[in-house]
């Protein structure tokens, strides 16, 4: 089943931010005075951002009631093919499995890309190390390279951290780091990687442990952890922050989504109406991430 006939989008939404796509007719003000209840789950990237929208959201409709639980992007994509969900948050596009699975159930998913994010790539705030390119990201994450002083580090081992299967940033990391952004790569993380829960758990391991590297959407950067800079195309050695993934000179940025199972109505169109309002894509940039309009 080919995508842009199993999704009912205005557009695909692709990687480049100059690409548009599909939002509510009327999203620049926020709804009020909606009631009803709506279940989103999916990405932990995306956990926090959604609960902060949530939350303003049933501030100003007290009729409302929004929850918001994280398990990964592909359990919210399964949540919403199964019906247990209204809206699916996720840092990867649906799968071609995925529409013939939704479609099979009567579902026509609509697709919304809400914003962009950096993953940052993490270290102990301890590590010498300090930037990596690209190949030494490969490297490092498939197995390859095994010990820190291969990259002007301690003379210890790599402790590499990664996201469970389930996990969008996983699937991002895989296909565009480890496969150089060939979706049909045949590269793997190491056998030894320690797959970690939530991005959440990756930040607190990295904080305790000095030989760690890991992974996750820059909003999740903090003292505790160093973000080592990447080394772009051009030989920039650059540091996700928002200015350099709106200056698309990051080398590691992606699109951010939410999916309903069919065209979004009632209190479930008017929380979408919510995200793409002024007052909705602020908190996206007060979250850390990059905001579509």
């Amino acid at each position: 089943m080919k995508r842009a006939l199993a999704l009912t989008i205005v557009c695909v939404a692709a990687i480049a931010f100059a690409a548009g796509c599909s939002r509510p007719e009327g999203a620049k003000t926020a709804s009020e005075g909606v009631s009803g209840s709506i279940q989103i789950k999916g990405s932990d990237t995306m956990v926090n951002l959604t609960q902060a929208l949530a939350e303003k959201y049933m501030a100003v409709n007290p009729g409302a009631s929004v929850a918001v639980t994280g398990g990964g992007s592909g359990t919210g994509i399964a949540a919403m093919i199964n019906g247990t969900t209204d809206i699916a948050e996720s840092s990867r596009a649906i799968k071609e499995k995925e529409l013939e699975a939704a479609a099979a159930n009567g579902i026509s998913p609509k697709e919304f890309l809400v914003g962009y994010d950096g993953l940052a790539v993490v270290v102990h705030p301890e590590n010498p190390v300090s930037e990596l390119t690209l190949s030494q990201l490969k490297a490092i994450f498939t197995g390859k390279a095994s010990n820190w002083k291969e990259f002007g580090g301690p003379d210890a081992g790599i402790v590499v951290l990664s996201r469970e299967v389930n996990s969008g940033t996983h699937v991002y990391f895989k296909e565009h780091v480890l496969n150089e952004g060939d979706s049909k790569g045949t590269e793997e993380f190491a056998r030894t990687a320690l797959l970690m829960p939530s991005s959440q758990a990756i930040a607190d391991e990295t904080a305790k442990n000095r030989n760690t590297i890991g992974y996750y959407g820059m909003a999740y950067i903090s003292e505790k952890q160093k973000a080592v800079k990447i080394v772009n195309e051009n030989g920039e050695a650059v540091s996700p922050t928002l200015e350099n993934v709106v200056a698309k000179k990051y080398p590691v940025s992606r699109p951010l989504f939410m999916y309903t199972r069919n065209e979004p109505a009632g209190v479930t169109k008017s929380f979408m109406d919510f995200v793409f309002s002024e007052e909705g894509q602020n908190i996206v940039k007060e979250l850390g991430f990059v905001p579509v309009q």
